[in-house]
């Protein structure tokens, strides 16, 4: 299996040295015998690199069809109806207005002082809206991490916004659980100190005590804080997942502490055969087999199981996962990648080649 890590190496290598290369000689293909672009994802039913939707982490067309129609017509209305009538406790609420707010805040990337007018406009016209509220604050998070460095004037400067829209929304809508959610990214930002963090997480789990979202954002605030020898985060993560009711996917975040505490590379065969790692495998494996077909955070686990069980060489089970998200990849670890698509075809090609090696082939893989 040796040849497999050699060809991951190679893959972040290029990754490192391509843009470089791309310069010097106007294009670079390699393809050889047992490479990643030797394994044909047709073969298993499986997306081209270039078909992949990079936006979400799993299917949501009554939100891609209207995200299609506020950007081509930029009428904002079609996305207060679609939050108006989402579940306000749910995780679909919290995707839906990330991935609004993400949509405005390419627009204004790609457009500098034009993109993003629906949300402005959205805002003035309905300024009672709770819907346009959160989505500006989730918005301006998402500048703030996006334009700016943190610990900077500017940075600081977009979170305190952020921080006054987030009690705004709130105020709209005391029940719903996303502004305060929104606030613990501004709160990591800011460097709540922990008192006051603890405060906002306390609205949090009254409002929506099962929120995966939510404990993946607080997860971010815990990864940054360290007493001594104490891991903050894996507290965290171990105490949600104990007392995480059977079928709840907060069973699998100690993967997810375990993720956020990698190196940038680590290509150590046995870590991630460790007992550490093992048994947060086996917790995201359990809870991603008893959760809901429909639990919109079950793509999210999917994601990061198959990064794990790759670096595992656990190809079977990998490619188990890959049938379920294959298609959609707006999830970690992908979306840290400068191309999402390339990052995850990498892995699904390593997931092909040890299967096959393995004896497995498509007739044998179960759908």
């Amino acid at each position: 299996m040796e040849i497999l890590w050699f060809l991951l190496a190679m893959c972040v290598l290029a990754a490192v040295l391509g843009p470089y290369l791309m310069r010097r000689s106007g294009g670079i293909r390699q393809v050889l015998p047992g490479s990643p672009d030797a394994a044909d994802p047709d073969d298993y039913g499986f997306l081209r690199q270039e078909e992949l939707d990079v936006r979400l982490p799993g299917p949501d067309q009554d939100l891609l069809d209207v995200l299609e129609m506020v950007q081509r017509t930029q009428d904002w209305r079609p996305a207060a109806q679609l939050l108006a009538g989402t579940e306000k406790a749910g995780e679909v609420r919290w995707q839906r207005v990330q991935a609004f707010a993400g949509a405005a805040s390419l627009e204004l990337a790609q457009r500098p002082g034009a993109g993003g007018a629906w949300l402005r406009n959205w805002r003035s016209e309905a300024p009672k809206d709770p819907g346009a509220a959160q989505v500006h604050a989730e918005f301006l998070v998402q500048q703030a991490w996006r334009s700016s460095t943190a610990g900077t004037d500017d940075f600081r400067i977009i979170l305190e916004e952020a921080h006054t829209v987030c009690e705004q929304a709130s105020l709209l809508a005391p029940g719903d659980p996303v502004p305060h959610i929104v606030e613990l990214a501004v709160g990591r930002g800011l460097g709540y100190p922990e008192p006051q963090f603890e405060q906002l997480w306390a609205k949090v789990i009254d409002r929506a005590p099962e929120h995966m979202g939510a404990h993946l954002s607080a997860l971010h605030y815990w990864c940054e804080k360290w007493h001594g020898s104490r891991d903050l985060a894996g507290e965290f993560a171990q105490a949600a997942a104990a007392r995480a009711p059977r079928g709840s996917l907060l069973a699998a975040l100690p993967l997810f502490a375990v993720y956020e505490h990698l190196p940038e590379v680590n290509l150590v065969r046995s870590f991630y055969r460790s007992e550490v790692v093992t048994k947060a495998l086996q917790g995201a494996l359990h809870a991603v087999h008893t959760s809901r077909a429909d639990d919109p955070m079950r793509a999210h686990v999917r994601h990061l199981l198959v990064f794990f069980l790759v670096r595992s060489e656990r190809w079977s089970e990998a490619m188990n996962q890959l049938v379920h998200v294959d298609g959609h990849v707006g999830a970690l670890p992908w979306t840290l990648d400068p191309d999402p698509a390339a990052g995850y075809a990498v892995y699904r090609a390593l997931a092909v080649a040890g299967y096959e090696a393995n004896g497995g082939t498509p007739a044998t893989l179960p759908h």
